[in-house]
């Protein structure tokens, strides 16, 4: 027997999204025996983008009935059955997330349809419901609705169990679905995890940290390791005693605090980060007529343009600059044993490749880049969220260095230098901690910038 499931939640934190509406269909195998669908008052706010894309508001929900009110019947539609979704690990997740806010351990085994149809059609361009029912010829009606979206899931499941005649796949694919419930032991420690953004370290018994990392949504990323199968996460669960954390405000801090960590602490469980986070690095050579963008792997004796965590980023960004600053790919990392390069061919190279362009044009061009790297003040603010609703935070740049960050309530506590620095939270200044920077300050991911020489006098 199966139970084919389908909910629509309110998004959100991870394990604090409610359902707002669910459709079950029990199914023999055959043909459909029971059913129930419902919308759910999730008693708090539906995410803007998820009305979008469910049309389902809140002013919908006022009269539907709570989750402890259907309860019994979700319990008694799925008794003896196994669970069928397309990820059925994240209805599962939620619906477990509901039953345990009523103090019920709801456990069933489970099928998901989107790794069987990986397995039994395989070469199909997507995998999501909506793409792969329609290239079967599958009918959907109230896409993005728990009774649409469960219904194409059943016809689905129907052509899945004819393709796998013998049902050796199927039962393969059948796992109870709290296969990756944290041990019992991890409990109390998942309990008082925030998910919120910041720091995380992972203790052994005798107290010492043996892993630093940084989340958006610091519960989540301690369970990911607390359930992984991979080697760290063995050995994380193996040693791990204790979680401790720091909340951040936002992902820019988050990064800067984690890789300063890791580099003073150095536990013996962050290899990759301890000693530099980013290894690549693209290098100004002045050293040639035309100075030329070099890629290569970051050494302690060079000043870098810029750094990156792998050569595909530092190869995307020359292919930028290269573009935006009609540079030739012949001075370059890109360089190739032909006299012109490709671009002089279509126009879009001035003729450094064949010494057409003096060498004095090309360089300024290429200084250029190295100018639009620099902060866009000599001394600013960057404004971003805090640890509190009421807080922000701010990273400080005094003669174009980064010295730390900090956090305040009201703007008065940052009106003078001495002020600043009096809430600061010093950091090293390295090609690490220049890179994140940089990267949210190109991507904006900030709320403002203050130049202080525009409000501080000197």
């Amino acid at each position: 027997m199966y139970a084919i499931v389908d909910v629509e939640t309110t998004g959100g934190k991870f394990n604090e999204e409610g359902i707002t509406e669910i459709a079950i269909y029990r199914f023999d195998g055959n043909t459909i025996v029971d059913q129930f669908s419902s919308l759910i008052n999730p008693l708090r706010e539906i995410q803007p983008f998820v009305q979008r894309l469910t049309g389902i508001n809140s002013k919908m929900l006022v009269n539907a009935p709570k989750f402890y009110e259907v309860a019994k019947r979700i319990v008694e539609i799925t008794e003896d059955a196994v669970v069928v979704a397309h990820n059925a690990e994240f209805d599962y997740r939620i619906i477990r997330t509901e039953f345990k806010r009523l103090g019920f351990d709801f456990e069933r085994q489970s099928l998901c349809t989107v790794d069987l149809a990986q397995k039994l059609i395989p070469d199909v361009p997507s995998y999501k419901l909506g793409k792969l029912v329609r290239s079967l010829g599958i009918p959907i009606s109230d896409v993005h609705r728990a009774h649409g979206d469960a219904m194409a899931t059943v016809e689905l499941f129907k052509v899945l169990l004819e393709k796998d005649s013998e049902k050796e796949i199927i039962s393969a694919h059948v796992k109870t679905l709290n296969k990756k419930q944290v041990p019992n032991k991890y409990l109390n420690i998942i309990e008082d995890l925030p998910t919120e953004t910041g720091v995380y370290y992972i203790h052994n018994k005798e107290g010492k940290i043996i892993y630093i990392g940084k989340s958006k949504n610091i519960k989540k990323r301690v369970l990911t390791h607390l359930t992984g199968k991979a080697r760290k996460a063995e050995k994380i669960q193996k040693a791990l005693h204790s979680v401790t954390y720091e909340l951040c405000g936002n992902e820019c801090l988050a990064l800067l605090k984690e890789q300063h960590e890791i580099k003073r602490n150095q536990p013996r469980l962050n290899h990759a980060l301890k000693f530099r986070h980013f290894a690549m690095g693209i290098r100004l050579d002045r050293s040639t007529p035309y100075h030329q963008l070099v890629i290569e792997q970051v050494r302690q004796d060079e000043d870098y343009l810029d750094v990156f965590k792998n050569k595909k980023e530092a190869e995307g960004r020359l292919r930028f600059w290269i573009e935006e600053y009609e540079l030739c790919t012949q001075q370059s990392s890109f360089a190739r044993q032909q006299t012109a390069c490709f671009r002089h061919g279509i126009g879009k190279c001035k003729g450094a490749c064949l010494a057409e362009e003096k060498c004095e044009a090309y360089n300024e061009r290429v200084q250029a880049v190295a100018d639009s790297l620099l902060y866009p003040h000599e001394n600013m603010l960057i404004i971003d969220k805090g640890k509190k609703v009421s807080e922000k935070s701010f990273i400080y740049i005094k003669e174009g260095i980064f010295q730390g960050y900090g956090y305040f309530h009201l703007n008065h506590q940052i009106k003078t230098i001495d002020k600043i620095e009096a809430r600061l939270l010093p950091i090293e200044n390295n090609r690490d901690t220049q890179a994140v920077i940089r990267s949210f300050l190109r991507k904006e991911r900030y709320q403002k910038l203050i130049n202080l020489a525009e409000v501080i006098p000197a």
